[in-house]
């Protein structure tokens, strides 16, 4: 008799046992599901983020070689159409809209960068437009007067002119330590 109570004792322990067991392996497994998906999730996370970061800066470095392109176009149609202005042969309407679409080139581009910052390489960008459409300005009223030889509209132009180019040089040195900084903040 004694060994079948100790029998039964033992069973019912053993039954015990395994229920209790059962309950804190299924904790454990509850808990650790739940530290795997937070584990997980956070992977993802950062995994999203570094991506983002990574096609912010391209989209960052190609608005401005776009914007450098664009003031290289407009700059060149400034080297080419002032000497022929210079010497009093003015414009035709063909020569003045290449100008006027080449400063709105730069415009869009400025506006493009915008949106990817940081805000100071915005603001000397918005900068160099803003000479640059000067220039414009100023070069397509000398080519709609038709006036040869110094004048104070050369000497406006002239300013106004350098202006723009030493924005764009603040912009290429800013732009530059920009795109060669890998840890530039995404803003």
């Amino acid at each position: 008799m004694g060994t079948v109570v100790s029998g039964v004792i033992a069973f019912a322990a053993a039954v015990i046992g395994a229920v209790i067991a059962g309950k804190y392996a299924k904790h454990g497994a509850e808990v650790g599901g739940y530290r795997a998906v937070e584990a997980a999730l956070a992977q993802v996370h950062g995994q999203a983020a570094v991506e983002h970061w990574q096609w912010v800066r391209s989209q960052r470095h190609q608005s401005i070689a776009a914007l450098i392109a664009a003031y290289a176009a407009l700059d060149e149609v400034f080297a080419r159409i002032t000497p022929e202005v210079l010497n009093g042969q003015g414009f035709d309407g063909s020569t003045g809209r290449e100008v006027r679409e080449r400063a709105l080139e730069l415009q869009a581009k400025t506006s493009q960068l915008a949106l990817w910052g940081p805000s100071e390489v915005n603001m000397l960008a918005y900068a160099l437009m803003g000479k640059s459409v000067e220039a414009m300005s100023a070069l397509l009223h000398i080519g709609s007067a038709s006036s040869s030889g110094p004048s104070p509209d050369w000497s406006r132009f002239s300013r106004v002119r350098a202006e723009m180019v030493e924005a764009y040089a603040s912009f290429l040195q800013r732009a530059g330590e920009i795109v060669r900084d890998p840890r530039q903040p995404v803003s």
